[in-house]
């Protein structure tokens, strides 16, 4: 089944090797246009180094420089590592950093978190060691965005215009700086990761000889792999968590991530423009009972984007489940109940689609669809690949009534301005309006000290939560399968493979 992936490890060496599932191809190496998670992550934690990364407190830590802020919080000075080499033998040096942060910044290279440099107006390099990057306005954090990015090496992408960095040979046979080397790519089917044992120690070199990124798409496949040894780590279902809890050769492992599930609403189309028929849909879906029948109860009812674990968390008023209350605020909005079960409004019928990602059976979607019914709503299940879906999600037309997908609510929270705000970008969702959303968004971005951040933010949580725009479902644990063989392994907030070097047959 995967025999191709497991025999990417040399005859006697299995016991070093991991083989992680992915339920699709890792899109890109290359950190500068990636938003596919698990990609990054790799990118992070696995062949490449970010300036610096996150403790287990989610502090923001070295990893491959050290820095020093300028005294009124406007600049910061890297030092990086001397001993930290490309795995073709080139020093990784200040001219690395410049050039990724540089390319980060323009237009052409279009990386999707180009915002969050916005406040960037210089980086240079004094020396080969030394990094310095000014801002237009005192930081009140450390940028999030330093944590993400990984650094490239510029010599591999000479001759390489910016426009062109998408579709550069690099990202098909990368030359990393990571405690992993490049070994393997074969599309659609498994990424070979090999130790670097010029990797410092201090940094963290592996006890694993290999990590393999084995790509499964289907689920059944995915848990028949697990289960018979040829994966150690699978992402699996919560239906299937006590079946590898079960077997002694196997643990479940969950954890909390920084992902809300939602229904986002077409504010350009009506009736979503009315705040009461969204506040209405909201009460007439049964989270509670979504988190037990659908989760098996690993995650808990989202009332925002930002998990309670989460730092910068603001408590909302909690929307209840109330079918016969949201059938009040459906007829206070015009949407009389008519003689087919479906509410109708001048003539028209409470009708819409639902698009979703999928191509067979859809537990939440239907879960959703039967409970709206009860209240006159008839919704429609509109399933497309995954490549589709994002076109439309973030396309120019946003030719969606509603969607169902996953936000992020991590420490940033820039993502919030990027899909709610005014001057969103490719991932805002289309006719949400708000002065006082945009007024806090200002005081977030102006905010002199974290603690006015923090509290720029919170105010931003609360007024989503007013205005309704989106219908947040659940905040679901991440979940995987993973073989008992390995020693070393925790989660958390950080992501599955934070702790890789820790991993110990």
């Amino acid at each position: 089944m995967l025999s191709l992936a497991c025999g990417a490890a040399p005859p006697g060496s299995r016991e070093a090797t991991v083989v992680y599932a992915s339920g699709a191809d890792l899109q890109s190496i290359n950190p500068l246009v990636t938003v596919h998670p698990l990609a990054k992550a790799v990118q992070k934690h696995v062949l490449f180094l970010p300036l610096a990364t996150y403790d287990s407190a989610m502090g923001a830590a070295p990893r491959l420089a050290e820095w020093v802020w300028g005294p009124d919080r406007a600049s910061l000075t890297f030092r990086l590592r001397p001993d930290v080499r490309w795995h073709d033998g080139t020093p990784t040096t200040a001219a690395d950093v410049v050039w990724t942060l540089r390319m980060a910044r323009l237009p052409a290279v279009a990386y999707p978190r180009a915002r969050d440099l916005a406040s960037v107006v210089d980086v240079t390099a004094p020396d080969s060691l030394t990094v310095v990057v000014r801002f237009d306005r005192p930081q009140p954090t450390f940028p999030d965005v330093l944590t993400d990015l990984a650094i490239l090496p510029a010599h591999r992408f000479a001759g390489v215009e910016p426009g062109a960095i998408r579709t550069a040979p690099f990202n098909l046979e990368p030359v990393g700086n990571g405690p992993f080397a490049f070994a393997q790519y074969r599309p659609n089917q498994r990424w070979v990761f090999r130790r670097w044992d010029g990797f410092p120690d201090a940094l963290g070199r592996p006890a694993l000889d290999r990590f393999v990124v084995a790509v499964v798409d289907e689920p059944a496949t995915k848990l028949a792999a697990l289960t018979s040894g040829e994966l150690d780590f699978a992402g699996i279902s919560p239906a299937h968590a006590g079946f590898v809890r079960d077997d002694p050769a196997l643990r479940v492992i969950d954890y909390p991530v920084m992902l809300a599930a939602a229904v986002v609403w077409n504010l350009r189309r009506p009736p979503f423009d009315d705040r009461r028929v969204r506040r209405a849909l909201t009460m007439a879906i049964d989270r509670e009972l979504i988190v037990d029948a659908y989760l098996y109860g690993f995650g808990l009812v989202a009332d925002g984007v930002v998990p309670p674990e989460h730092p910068w968390y603001a408590a909302a008023p909690a929307v209840p489940f109330d079918p016969e209350g949201a059938g009040r605020l459906l007829d206070d909005a015009g949407w009389r109940a008519g003689a087919s079960g479906v509410r109708q409004r001048d003539g028209r019928p409470l009708t819409f689609a639902l698009t979703t990602v999928g191509s067979g059976d859809n537990a939440l979607e239907q879960m959703i669809q039967a409970q709206l019914r009860a209240v006159g709503a008839e919704l429609r299940i509109r399933q497309l690949e995954l490549t589709t879906f994002l076109s439309i999600a973030q396309g120019e037309v946003r030719d969606f009534d509603a969607l169902v997908t996953l936000i992020p609510g991590d420490r940033s929270l820039g993502h919030l301005a990027a899909m709610f705000g005014a001057a969103g970008g490719p991932l805002a969702y289309p006719g949400y309006t708000s002065p006082r959303f945009e007024a806090a968004l200002a005081a977030a971005r102006r905010a002199p000290t974290e603690a006015a951040l923090e509290a720029a933010w919170r105010e931003v949580q609360r007024i989503l939560a007013d205005d309704h725009p989106t219908t947040w479902l659940y905040h679901a644990r991440g979940l995987q399968g993973a073989t008992s063989r390995l020693a070393g392994v925790r989660v958390d907030l950080r992501g599955e493979l934070a702790t890789i070097a820790d991993w110990r047959p």
